[in-house]
C-alpha cells in the first residue's frame, strides 16, 4: 500500500510539472512552480519523490526549449541543484516546525543557487547573458517555489481535515 501511495503521489506531481513545463511560460513563472512541485513531492511523498522528479525536470526543460540548448551541459548540475534543494529541505523539515520548513527552503535555495552559479561561472562555458539564467534567478525561483509549496501544503492539509 505504501509503495502504491509513493508511486501515485510522485506520478501525480510529475504530471503537474510536465503540464507546467508544457505551457512554455517564462522562467520567472515556470521556475517557482517546478520548485514548488519538487518540495510538495518531498512533503507528501518523501525525499526520494522530490529527488526523482528533480532529476527529470531539467531534461524536460531542455527538450521543451525552456532551458536554452547552450545550457545543455548544465543539466547534471541542475539535477544536483534540485537534489540539494530537496535533501536540505527534507533534512530540516524532519523537525516538524514551520520555522524549520522555512529554514529548509532558505538553505536549500541558497545551496542550489551557489551550486548552479558556481557551475556556470567555473565549469560550463556559456555566454554571459545565458549564464545569468543560472545565477540569481535560481535563488529567487527556489525561494518563491518554497513559499508557494508551504501555502499549498497548508491548503491541502486543511482540505483533508474537513473531510
Amino acid at each position: 500500500m505504501e509503495r502504491t501511495r509513493f508511486v501515485t503521489q510522485t506520478a501525480l506531481l510529475f504530471a503537474i510539472v510536465l503540464l507546467v513545463q508544457a505551457l512554455g511560460l517564462p522562467q520567472i513563472v515556470t521556475g517557482p512552480l517546478v520548485n514548488a512541485c519538487l518540495l510538495l513531492a518531498t512533503i507528501f511523498g518523501g525525499v526520494a519523490s522530490g529527488v526523482i522528479i528533480g532529476c527529470f525536470t531539467p531534461w524536460v526543460a531542455l527538450l521543451r526549449g525552456i532551458l536554452p540548448s547552450p545550457l545543455g551541459p548544465m543539466v547534471p548540475f541542475i539535477m544536483a541543484g534540485n537534489g540539494v534543494l530537496v535533501v536540505l529541505f527534507w533534512l530540516l523539515t524532519r523537525r516538524g516546525t514551520f520555522s524549520f520548513k522555512v529554514a529548509g527552503i532558505v538553505l536549500g535555495a541558497l545551496a542550489k543557487y551557489l551550486l548552479l552559479s558556481s557551475a556556470v561561472s567555473f565549469v560550463v562555458s556559456v555566454a554571459p547573458g545565458i549564464a545569468r539564467a543560472m545565477q540569481l534567478p535560481q535563488l529567487f525561483t527556489a525561494l518563491l517555489g518554497g513559499a508557494l509549496a508551504l501555502i499549498v501544503e497548508q491548503a491541502v492539509r486543511r482540505a483533508f481535515k474537513k473531510q
